[in-house]
């Protein structure tokens, strides 16, 4: 018997390996999928600004990455002695407005670099929902009153103008997978969720076709909503994914994007990062030298097949 209906996936002409740079940029999945990515020793950059879950703020902040674009005082806001953009996280606010600046500023440079070498870059929508302020969409309201924001839903014309353009042109040449998040936004309610969804899914769906040679839709969306669909696979939260629904979704992505020699060079880079952060309780012991020292051997070997300096922490901490 059959208990689950699981999402046919074929390996993608386009397959990662450790010779690629890539870009994620927006809601959870970036970051999840990044993490991963980053794990494998994977050349990855997450979300310079923070992360981005409606389509306008993440393309306007891969705009401004491209173009590097610095932020300036002027776009700085603040929230009693908080200090804050609009355009950003609210993992950048703080007190002291010149270091929240040049918080900013060093995750443009960052960012900037990061685009601008990247061969793949991984889109994840979020919401339809936007809060627009003096007629601009936000990324975040870093909690300031309701009554400073107009709130709409985008329609499906306007995402997919939107990422069509950025597909077109800051992105020119390099490869875009799209995704929808499947994490729900309850404040919205599960009908205004449902159908915030449905018009990522429809625009996702319009895009992947408008832009077939450079764009392809991965149904992270579908793999936790239909192939999973049980609350087991949600977090505490009853929003967000699972550990054990992110590793699938993770064994799914390598199964359709990761090169096999790949995977297994990156599965061997996570044991030995895993290694790396384990904290002996006698670290004077000879058990401990000797478990250093091979996996100082593992580590010289293993670096010997990957790109220059991807082992340079791993290195540095068994050979000290």
């Amino acid at each position: 018997m059959k208990f689950r209906t699981e999402i046919a996936l074929t390996p993608s002409e386009w397959r990662l390996s450790h010779s690629d740079h890539i870009v994620a940029v927006g809601s959870c999945f970036a970051d999840n999928v990044a993490a991963r990515m980053a794990l494998w020793g994977l050349p990855v950059v997450a979300n310079p600004l923070g992360e981005m879950f409606n389509p306008k703020s993440i393309v306007a902040t891969i705009e401004r990455l491209t173009e590097g674009t610095p932020f300036v005082a002027e776009e700085l806001h603040n929230r009693g002695d908080v200090w804050f953009s609009y355009a950003a996280h609210g993992a950048f606010d703080g007190t002291d407005k010149e270091r929240v600046l040049a918080a900013l500023n060093e995750a443009v440079a960052c960012g900037h670099k990061a685009l601008a070498e990247a061969d793949t870059v991984v889109l994840t929508l979020g919401t339809a929902w936007v809060y627009e302020r003096g007629g601009r969409v936000v990324a975040n309201c870093h909690k300031m009153p309701a009554e400073e924001f107009v709130r709409r839903r985008l329609s499906v014309e306007e995402v997919a103008r939107s990422v069509v353009g950025l597909v077109e042109g800051p992105l020119k040449g390099k490869r875009t997978i799209l995704t929808v998040s499947p994490v729900r936004h309850l404040a919205d309610g599960l009908e205004g969720n449902a159908v915030s969804k449905a018009v990522l899914r429809l625009a996702a769906e319009q895009v992947a076709e408008r832009c077939a040679e450079v764009v392809e839709y991965f149904p992270a969306y579908e793999i936790v909503l239909d192939d999973l669909r049980d609350y087991r696979f949600v977090g505490p939260d009853l929003v967000h994914p699972s550990q054990e629904a992110v590793d699938y979704v993770w064994e799914r992505f390598v199964e359709r994007y990761v090169e096999p020699h790949t995977a297994e060079l990156g599965r061997r880079v996570e044991a030995l990062r895993r290694a790396a952060a384990h904290r002996p309780l006698h670290p004077d012991s000879g058990e401990w030298a000797h478990f250093k020292a091979t996996m100082l051997r593992k580590a010289k070997a293993l670096q010997t097949e990957l790109p220059e300096g991807t082992l340079e922490q791993e290195l540095d901490f068994f050979g000290r």
